[in-house]
């Protein structure tokens, strides 16, 4: 093994302690590609990988519900109390408190602005909260509950919360179309996978980690080819380093107020630690996955998908950084 191998894998050790992967360098390393070849993600046609990544957004949905169980999440039903905090904040909390903010955003910086809330709209994330959730060792199967449960909502409220505010696309958007294009593509599939997970099941959980790999192929292709129409457009040049500095402190604050409020609200219900831990969790996180494929069909006519992405983009490796720390440190406080 080279001495510049040894010091590759340690760079990444150190960046999977604080919550960062390889998958997170691989996103960065797509809107490097954008910039630098963004022809490569504006062809047309039904072979072309805008509508091949539209394609897999379906798979990535029907793998999930694949790997649903109905009985589990039946069982998940009992602690409502703490499915209401965590959906309340998912869905209420983060875009009410983006709306308060939209009076400081005019003009160039309205984009990010809609970026912003357009993740404050998002469902929680799956599968980082329940590892988070694992780690922090908090109530595991209310969380797996929680996170699919607000998958499913997410393609009904989000839509909502998005039609409240201007895309800037030139077009009004129809709500009613958007929550029946995000039912064909999105909640058909994982029905699908639900009604063969007694059949199927067995496999996708044996294969997760090569489904893994194909959500984030799905996931790296979407974000290339809205990050290519955005640079296509030049729509890049009005925003700097100050901006996305104070793009990144303020996601870190929203974080910030979003898990102390819901760690107020839990301590105020009485919940016991490892309903806490899942509320908090589950409550202040945001799902790539579902923003970056909900993207395909909020924003179909948009040319700034690119920059709506952004924030989502990097409240993910904030919170992945963040939660990390938080639970690591749960879990020595238990010991």
């Amino acid at each position: 093994m080279s001495e510049r191998q040894t010091y590759g894998q340690r760079a990444l050790k150190v960046l999977a302690r604080f919550g960062m992967d390889t998958f997170i360098l691989l996103l960065l390393a797509m809107i490097v590609l954008a910039w630098l070849f963004p022809q490569g993600g504006l062809g047309e046609g039904p072979w072309s990988l805008s509508r091949l990544s539209g394609y897999g957004v379906s798979f990535i949905f029907f793998f999930y519900g694949l790997k649903l169980n109905f009985g589990d999440l039946r069982a998940g039903l009992r602690n409502w109390r703490l499915h209401l905090v965590v959906h309340a904040s998912s869905f209420i909390l983060f875009p009410l408190l983006i709306l308060s903010c939209k009076g400081l955003f005019t003009g160039e910086t309205y984009p990010l602005w809609l970026g912003t809330f357009f993740l404050a709209s998002l469902p929680s994330t799956v599968s980082s909260s329940v590892v988070m959730v694992s780690i922090a060792e908090g109530n595991i199967p209310a969380a797996i509950f929680n996170a699919s449960i607000s998958s499913i909502i997410g393609v009904f409220i989000t839509p909502l919360w998005m039609s409240l505010v201007d895309v800037g696309s030139g077009d009004s958007m129809d709500t009613s179309d958007m929550i029946t294009k995000l039912a064909l593509q999105v909640l058909l599939p994982v029905f699908l996978g639900i009604l063969l997970n007694r059949k199927w099941g067995q496999w996708a959980v044996r294969f997760k980690k090569q489904l893994k790999y194909f959500d984030q192929a799905v996931i790296l292709s979407i974000v290339y080819t809205s990050f290519c129409e955005s640079f296509a457009e030049n729509l890049f040049s009005n925003i700097g380093m100050l901006e996305l500095v104070l793009l990144g402190i303020s996601l870190v604050l929203l974080f910030f107020i979003a898990y102390g409020l819901i760690m107020l609200v839990s301590k105020a219900l009485s919940f016991n630690r490892e309903d806490k831990i899942t509320a908090v969790f589950c409550g202040s996180k945001k799902s790539l996955v579902h923003g970056t494929v909900m993207s395909k069909v909020l924003f179909a006519n948009s040319t700034i998908t690119g920059i709506l992405l952004l924030p989502l983009m990097l409240y993910h490796a904030l919170q992945l950084v963040i939660v990390s720390m938080i639970a690591q440190r749960m879990a020595r406080g238990r010991k």
